[in-house]
């Protein structure tokens, strides 16, 4: 008889849980390591997994994981960032693996999720007043079940489908006094002014989309007196304009136009991107060689079958802060990276 616990997740269980997410969302949604790697080191009971206990070893099979923040409504800055001591807590992936959905451990998992915060309250150790999230339309029901209430579409917009927003109002009694929480390995405090620094909302760099200049491509190009070879003249950012991540240094890529790649299902565009060329038509591209570590700031999913003819497997490159994506491709394992020059902003 399979013998199912909850705890909280270590760092080592990290690589289940993506495994798991995989499964559990398309590329362009699916969280980063990165991302994990945050939030569990950040928020670490706030990362609640169920395991499979066997004889002498357990197994991941299910996780939760959330940040804070002060706003009430889930919105694209507290997708990426936990504010310690706010009053949502923002819950990012709920995922269970394949093999035991549709046997009420995703349920159990949620409802045990919602005790631990309930218990927080009445224990005096957090202040949150509320949980709330975004899912697609045909996973409302899941949430409902769990006592949360539909709040209508979502202003949020990650990956190419369409998210409705929900939200459990948390009823335990609030002790009075309010403890510091003691997580492991979190001993160290943070002082208020650095506290109130990293709260402050940033102000996005000034920027440009390449449709924004008089001349299209060719002003946003240099070249060199000795070199035939055209790179990018200003720094890339990310295109969503409450975001502008600093993607790619200027200088770094180089200008290409070759074919079109499809990185996306048909139907399912982005509104934040603009439409690629249908192969084999060409586009411009930005060139980075020879690794990841010329970029700035970039994500990357895990490995998809192309949609056009490419040969081997290929991952989608994101916006590294608010996933943001696809804005280019690279093959497994290849060392040439290509950034769509319409799909990236131009710091000006």
């Amino acid at each position: 008889m399979t013998h199912i616990i909850f705890d909280y997740v270590p760092a080592s269980d990290i690589p289940a849980a993506l495994e798991i997410e995989a499964t559990g969302f398309i590329p362009e949604e699916a969280g980063s390591e990165s991302s994990f790697r945050f939030r569990q080191s950040q928020a670490p009971q706030l990362f609640l997994g169920a395991y499979e206990l066997q004889s002498d070893s357990r197994t991941l099979i299910g996780y939760v994981c959330a940040t804070q923040s002060p706003d009430e409504s889930l919105t694209h800055d507290s997708m990426t960032s936990h504010v310690p001591g706010s009053s949502s807590v923002c819950i990012h992936s709920v995922c269970v693996s394949p093999t035991y959905r549709g046997k009420g451990v995703g349920q159990a998992l949620l409802k045990e999720y919602l005790s631990h915060l309930e218990a927080a309250r009445t224990e005096g150790t957090a202040t949150w007043e509320r949980v709330v999230l975004i899912a697609h339309d045909h996973l409302v029901p899941f949430y409902e079940k769990a006592g949360f209430e539909n709040l209508g579409k979502s202003h949020v917009v990650h990956g190419p489908l369409p998210w409705f927003e929900v939200r459990k109002t948390l009823t335990a009694p609030l002790k009075s006094t309010v403890k510091t929480p003691q997580v492991p390995g979190a001993g160290q405090k943070i002082s208020p002014t650095v506290l109130e620094a990293l709260q402050r909302p940033r102000a996005a760099p000034s920027s440009k989309l390449i449709s924004d200049f008089p001349d299209g491509i060719s002003g946003v190009l240099q070249s060199s007196s000795s070199s035939d070879v055209s790179t990018n003249k200003y720094d890339l950012l990310c295109p969503r304009g409450d975001c502008g991540s600093v993607i790619l240094k200027q200088g770094v890529g180089k200008w290409v136009e070759r074919a079109s790649v499809q990185m996306e299902p048909t139907g399912h565009q982005n509104p934040h991107l603009p439409v690629l060329p249908t192969p084999p038509e060409t586009t411009q591209w930005w060139l980075i060689t020879p690794s990841p570590m010329e970029f700035e700031n970039v994500g990357f999913t895990r490995p998809v079958q192309p949609l056009t003819d490419l040969g081997r497997k290929i991952k989608l490159l994101t916006c590294a802060e608010c996933d943001l994506g696809p804005l280019g491709w690279s093959e497994e394992g290849g060392s040439e990276f290509w950034l769509a020059c319409s799909r990236v902003a131009y710091r000006t």
